[in-house]
């Protein structure tokens, strides 16, 4: 009667076989054996069998050591030479990782391993190499995660990344590193609390306390959002932003402002809205709705409603546009130009020549100066001079007919 049955049991047991297809293209491999996923239970059971015969009993000692309970036996379960694997809709990898050891719970799906390493693929081929000293991994077959101490490298341009959560969504083309990030590569290096990496647009996005450094140009960024387009060379934030410029390890220039773009191949800086830019030598300090830095000419350019400040000489000036060459130390300004000094004393011009070490205004076009004390006005066509020590010539032109127009306003009496 029993042999009956289990031949009964058996002829069923092979027709169910036969009549069950399974098109999922999600496997895992351990020690050499590819299983697909509804067949997961029976790769445990295979695998607990194998590590039961390679290991063997233990001798007996004298040891209080805790035997581990059977609950725990029947939930966490140890591999060794574990590969898990994973296949997109056409049969193409998208993750493969190994492991010299892991502790599996089946209940939660996380693998405990020892050392892992492995690939990420994005359309068949491999976009990052990863590996850890440690790592919890989770896979549910449209995306991989893993905790520890994660290096995560790009072999196309060698970015490495380190953190210790990555999570891998292949079909988004999106992978995430987070919790204590630092990226690293030959034009820039970042910290920041997460970074979204783009692989096919070969794009990241650092968000969280972002501090980026570039090699060339000099830079250092501080905000809480920077993007960072690797084959463009660029930089964009569109958070407020903090830039400073160092030459041998020295700080020349900082800028702000609520949003950048950075072009790091040209070595040109555009800071915008609120845009505010100081310099050390000579110390300058700029102002304007957008400021174009030309990092590797040494020149400021802006078409924007611009104010410029030296604090040493007290000399304030405001105009509708301006440039700045910082080697020449020379700033020309055009449009409504208005330049006050520490005594409110005042000249305006349709242009002017700001020459800082010679501290020295040319002045051109309706040009007029004004004086608090004593009160007196100049009207001319030119005019050159120090505004701080109010010595300044006015010079007529074709409006005054060649003669400068003067303007006395007695004292009133007391």
């Amino acid at each position: 009667m029993q042999h009956s049955q289990g031949r009964e049991n058996g002829k069923q047991n092979s027709k169910h076989q036969r009549g069950t297809k399974n098109h999922s293209p999600h496997f895992y491999l351990f020690f050499g054996l590819r299983l697909p996923t509804n067949l997961f239970y029976l790769s445990l059971i295979l695998c607990l069998g194998l590590c039961l015969s390679a290991c063997g009993h233990p001798p007996s000692t004298h040891s209080k050591t805790k035997s581990p309970s059977p609950q725990e036996d029947d939930t966490k379960l140890t591999f060794f030479g574990v590969a898990l694997e994973q296949f997109d809709e056409v049969g193409r990898p998208i993750w493969k990782v190994k492991a010299k050891e892991a502790k599996y719970t089946a209940d939660k799906q996380m693998g405990q391993v020892q050392n892992p390493q492995g690939e990420l693929y994005q359309d068949g081929k491999v976009v990052y190499q990863i590996k850890a000293e440690k790592a919890d991994i989770k896979q549910d077959g449209k995306q991989l995660f893993l905790q520890g101490k994660i290096v995560a490298t790009d072999p196309r341009n060698g970015i490495v990344f380190q953190g210790n959560e990555l999570e891998w969504r292949p079909q988004e083309d999106l992978l995430i590193i987070r919790n204590q990030l630092n990226g690293n590569h030959k034009q820039l290096q970042a910290v920041a609390q997460e970074a979204k990496i783009k692989t096919r647009e070969k794009r990241v996005e650092f968000s969280g306390g972002v501090v980026a450094k570039s090699t060339d140009p000099q830079l250092q960024m501080r905000t809480e959002h920077l993007m960072w387009h690797i084959q463009e060379e660029k930089l964009f934030s569109d958070r407020p932003i903090q830039i400073e410029r160092y030459k041998d390890k020295k700080i020349t220039g900082r800028g702000n402002g609520n949003a950048a773009e950075i072009n790091l191949k040209t070595q040109i800086a555009i800071l915008k809205p609120l845009a505010k830019l100081e310099l050390i030598d000579p110390p300058m300090q700029i102002t304007s709705n957008s400021i174009i830095w030309n990092i590797n000419k040494q020149n400021i350019t802006t078409n924007s409603p611009i104010q410029v400040s030296q604090s040493a000489e007290n000399l304030t000036v405001t105009a509708n546009q301006g440039q700045m060459n910082i080697p020449e130390n020379t700033v020309y300004l055009t449009g409504k130009v208005n330049a006050v000094g520490k005594h409110r004393q005042s000249l305006t011009s349709n242009q002017l020549t700001w020459y800082l070490d010679k501290k020295l205004l040319e002045a051109q076009g309706n040009v007029v100066y004004r004086q608090i004390e004593p009160k007196l006005t100049f009207q001319g066509e030119t005019a050159v001079g120090n505004l701080e020590t109010e010595n300044i010539v006015v010079k007529g032109g074709n409006s005054t007919g060649g003669r400068v127009v003067t303007e006395i306003i007695p004292q009133e009496s007391r």
